[in-house]
């Protein structure tokens, strides 16, 4: 959840940026992050009725895949391209979607009862570091490197995401 967070961050919030760079209108660049949005909250009943039926770790693990591509996709897309950064930018909501009910599915699943609300709490407050981190972290490396470095290494931390899934000790199929 936490590393979905900072991949989120990181490459949303330059996207725009990125765009504005490369000529895009405001109301493109307004539709993009409008469908990235839209991806973030939108698939949540999905999401949670497959972290129930097929188990947190499974949804975790296509998040972080999700991730990847959304990552590698906005990345490797052509600059003049919106409708790839918008694909890019939707597969990114959709991932991060997926890691936050997967995650949460986890650690509702690995947490005694008695600690889950403290555990959770501790979740948030990572993803929220993990937030402000990406955030400041996306401007420098952009300015320093670029877009395409900033997304490709986004979607490698994305991908840091399924070992440790998989050698999580959650209970969840």
């Amino acid at each position: 959840m936490i590393t979905a967070q900072l991949v989120m961050i990181a490459v949303m919030t330059m996207t725009p940026v990125h765009m504005a760079d490369h000529g895009h209108t405001a109301q493109a660049v307004g539709l993009v992050i409008a469908l990235h949005v839209g991806a973030m909250f939108l698939p949540s009943p999905l999401s949670g009725l497959l972290a129930d039926r097929i188990g947190g770790r499974r949804v975790s693990t296509t998040a972080g895949t999700v991730l990847l591509g959304a990552a590698l996709l906005a990345g490797l897309a052509p600059p003049t391209s919106v409708p790839l950064l918008a694909c890019a930018l939707v597969l990114l909501g959709a991932g991060w979607n997926m890691a936050l009910l997967g995650g949460t599915a986890m650690l509702t699943d690995a947490a005694p009862a008695e600690n889950r609300a403290a555990v959770q709490g501790l979740a948030d407050v990572g993803m929220s570091v993990a937030g402000a981190t990406g955030g400041m972290a996306s401007g420098l490396v952009m300015g320093g490197t670029g877009y395409p470095v900033l997304a490709v290494a986004a979607g490698a931390l994305a991908l840091a995401v399924l070992p440790a899934v998989a050698m999580s000790g959650s209970r969840s199929t």
